[in-house]
């Protein structure tokens, strides 16, 4: 048992999503959103915290973490718990933070994810977006979606992850899990082998950069069913994020390729719970017609939120009215709803009389996310 361990049964046993340990400082918890520290630990000397970390990671990787700053893998402790390692270095010494990683494969029903969402398997090529802050649930949001194509489809899935999060087995479908930089360089170079791979889906873990967007777009032009994601918050925010990754001469011929590849975008946030226990997931969904291919392909993405107000009988949907429904069945709190929501004015009546005071002090725009 490695000396780590103890930490990761701990952050398990109390229901928790992330472990953080810094050089000098107590061990860390973040449980239900919020951070707390692990009662009755004393703050980590540099010396254990090397040999705490080093003893869940190869030698050749450490050695290099330690000249580099930085190091990103995937530790399994037992059976039932695998962890997303980010080791990094700061200004007071050696840092990490893991994040815990079912090794169950929720369904998106047990996720609450709207049953519309499904679609999106059934659609044979394209774009598809899952979209959102770091640690709302984008990765666990996908595994699900992959594990319902896995269960009912026959295909073959490539997923190209840096690292690999959860392990999928193959059901009916055949899964080739690549990780970055173990299996290829960088996400351009395995989305680009993909296409030669026989692949009839591909999950590009991050785009992040125009090489990968680029290659994503042809991918999904050539008949490929393309899964990203990106950290936005919403579907018009996605779009214009795309476009402006791409130099301003080439942003006209990357809005005709996106309006024709486009097949939707699904955003997400997660949501404190009003009861103190776990957090609940509110999603923005957007399925790509006539109307928002238009809208891209002309630049007038602050048409985007309308089309999908107006596409609900369509199973579209804006992020607000998933976070009033929340609200409304009493399952988050009128302060949460009001920091998490883009339009803050339909929200702000609803606060505590001391809260909007606050508002009002801190200068918050109404319309700003």
């Amino acid at each position: 048992m490695a000396i780590i361990d103890k930490y990761f049964q701990i952050l398990v046993e109390s229901g928790g999503s992330d472990l953080h340990l810094a050089q000098g400082e107590v061990p860390k918890i973040r449980v239900h959103g919020g951070v707390s520290e692990i009662e009755g630990e004393s703050p980590l000397s540099g010396d254990e915290l090397k040999t705490m970390l080093s003893e869940i990671c190869d030698d050749k990787a450490f050695a290099n973490y330690l000249k580099e700053g930085d190091l990103d893998f995937a530790y399994e402790m037992d059976e039932k718990s695998r962890f997303r390692c980010n080791y990094l270095q700061q200004r007071h010494g050696l840092g990490a933070v893991f994040r815990l990683i079912p090794t169950e494969i929720a369904s998106l029903e047990d996720l609450g994810i709207p049953e519309v969402v499904k679609n999106f398997a059934d659609i044979r090529s394209g774009l598809i977006l899952v979209t959102g802050p770091t640690g709302s649930g984008k990765s666990t949001t996908l595994a699900a979606l992959l594990d319902y194509i896995n269960r009912t489809q026959r295909k073959h899935i490539i997923t190209v992850e840096e690292p690999i999060e959860f392990v999928h087995s193959n059901k009916k479908c055949i899964f080739t899990q690549r990780e970055v930089p173990h299996h290829c360089p960088t996400f351009s170079d395995g989305l680009r082998a993909s296409l030669r791979e026989d692949a009839e889906i591909v999950l590009v873990g991050e785009m992040r950069d125009l090489e990968t967007i680029s290659l994503a777009l042809t991918a999904a032009e050539t008949g490929m069913l393309v899964f990203g994601t990106l950290h936005t918050n919403n579907a018009r925010k996605t779009v214009d994020r795309i476009i402006d990754v791409f130099p301003s001469e080439q942003q006209s011929q990357v809005r005709t390729m996106l309006a024709a590849s486009l097949r939707g975008v699904l955003a997400q946030l997660l949501m404190k719970k009003a009861d103190g226990k776990g957090r609940v997931a509110v999603n923005e969904i957007m399925f790509a017609n006539t109307a928002v291919s238009s809208i891209i392909r002309e630049g007038k993405t602050q048409k985007l939120t309308d089309v999908i107000t107006q596409g609900k009988a369509d199973g579209m949907q804006f992020m607000d009215e998933a976070i009033w429904d929340k609200l409304r069945e009493g399952l988050v709190t009128p302060e949460e709803a009001y920091m998490k929501a883009i339009d803050k004015t339909r929200f702000k009546n609803f606060l505590p009389p001391e809260s909007q005071s606050l508002a009002i002090a801190s200068g918050e725009n109404p319309n700003e996310h």
